[in-house]
């Protein structure tokens, strides 16, 4: 089995100082998934219809459609992103949109609205699919669209990448595309480089702090109080250990789960709640990999 070190140390008990802007105990970053008609469907040549991350929890339609699974995605992009935009810009706060191409090409206004919120695009694959079952041109191929994408909708190359369910080559293939940081990974509080790919920045996603716990059936949240009360115990702790060493904190959202009226509350709460402290930068994605690459550079890129 050839693929990524395995890496069980890490910083260990020494991480380097953040030196996070304005002297922040800690970074949050938001990211808004934006993947609704990038799923699996037999209307885009896939052999069944989606299964995950939704308020249906079903078997797969083999050959078939399931509309049930398609409404259930459909409200994310019909309501759900113009819900989720209003809270950041009531706010005047940034946030991160992973962008799944497809769903990018098929829903194209609530994307070009938070293009012109001045969100940063952070490619979430072609397609919201496992990686693992493509061949290695297959995801190189996709990842070169995302990339195309991006550059169109922004003039601007994206900075990072992340499939989201990677195979053993996603991480090369990212450093081979020339992407500045990866967020396939969810194994640290801070980012660091790759062990295996120079110039390659791990910048950790979560999936404790992500509303995706709602369409965990059996093992998630219920109410968007639970989503709110974990949310908030997570930044209060960072905070607190933030005065010696500064972390940061990555939020998942989807629009089709938090976008409901009976969880947008939460958000709003998780919003006040960490603005409402003086020592907090709430970021960009891309924004926390260029201060990461200036601050502590990879020394060997040099």
């Amino acid at each position: 089995m050839t693929g990524p070190t395995r890496d069980l140390i890490g910083y260990a008990d020494a991480p380097p100082p953040a030196d996070w802007p304005g002297g922040a105990r800690v970074a949050v970053n938001f990211c808004i998934n934006f993947e609704e008609g990038g799923e699996r469907s037999i209307l885009e040549g896939d052999a069944q219809s989606e299964t995950r991350i939704s308020d249906v929890v079903v078997p797969p339609v083999i050959g078939g459609r399931d509309l049930n699974i398609e409404h259930s995605y459909e409200y994310g992009s019909r309501v759900g992103y113009w819900r989720l935009l209003r809270a950041f810009m009531e706010r005047g706060l940034p946030a991160t949109v992973n962008l799944v191409g497809r769903a990018g090409e098929l829903t194209p206004q609530p994307l070009q609205a938070m293009i012109d919120a001045g969100f940063d695009l952070h490619p979430h694959g072609w397609r919201w699919i496992d990686y693992a079952k493509l061949s290695r041109a297959e995801e190189a191929a996709m990842i070169a669209k995302s990339i195309a994408q991006v550059e169109r909708l922004t003039g601007e190359r994206p900075l990072g990448y992340y499939a989201g369910l990677p195979s053993i080559n996603t991480y090369a293939l990212a450093a081979e595309a020339g992407f500045l940081y990866s967020s396939d990974v969810y194994n640290d509080d801070l980012p660091y480089w790759s062990p295996d790919h120079p110039r390659l920045l791990m910048i950790p996603y979560s999936l404790d702090t992500n509303d995706s716990r709602f369409a965990r059936d059996g093992g998630g949240y219920v109410l968007g109080e639970q989503f709110t009360r974990y949310v908030c115990d997570t930044f209060d702790q960072l905070y607190a250990e933030g005065g010696e060493r500064p972390a940061m904190m990555s939020v998942g959202l989807h629009a089709r789960l938090i976008g409901r009226p009976g969880r947008i509350g939460a958000l709003h709460r998780i919003l006040d709640h960490i603005a409402g402290h003086d020592r907090v930068w709430i970021a960009r994605r891309d924004d926390i990999a260029r201060h990461w690459q200036a601050r502590h550079p990879d020394e060997r890129a040099r």
